[in-house]
């Protein structure tokens, strides 16, 4: 059932499922009534921007209950149902899966402790500008 995630396939699918969530909204006919994605978008970011919250709580709670013996596949389902709501807020902005995977790539082989410490010096040399 898992996947190779360097699989091309995998930015296929994310890509498929942003070019349908990208044709709900309301620019491209995305209509309330007959879907729940153009309904989201319909109501702005705070109706999308909710359900990320509620579902990165869900992630939280299943891992933590995979922790105490609950099926770990219910983590999968819950980052699923995430990362369809992160697709929803990228097409709101107009961004694609292609540029969170080309930032995930840029970072690739960089220590996460070292790219905090960069991106807090960037934002100090913004402001003092």
């Amino acid at each position: 059932m898992t996947s190779d995630p360097t699989d091309a396939n995998s930015a296929d699918v994310l890509a498929r499922l942003a070019a349908i969530i990208e044709s709900r909204l309301p620019h491209n006919g995305g209509n309330p009534e007959q879907s729940y994605v153009a309904r989201l978008l319909h109501k702005g970011p705070d109706a999308f921007l909710k359900k990320i919250g509620e579902e990165a709580t869900e992630v939280v709670m299943a891992a933590k209950d995979a922790d105490h013996g609950a099926p770990a596949d219910k983590v999968v389902n819950e980052v699923a149902d995430l990362w369809f709501h992160c697709l929803i807020a990228l097409a709101h902005y107009g961004l694609k899966p292609a540029d969170v995977l080309a930032e995930l790539e840029r970072r690739e082989g960089t220590s996460g402790i070292e790219e905090k410490a960069l991106r807090k010096a960037l934002a100090r040399e913004g402001a003092e500008q």
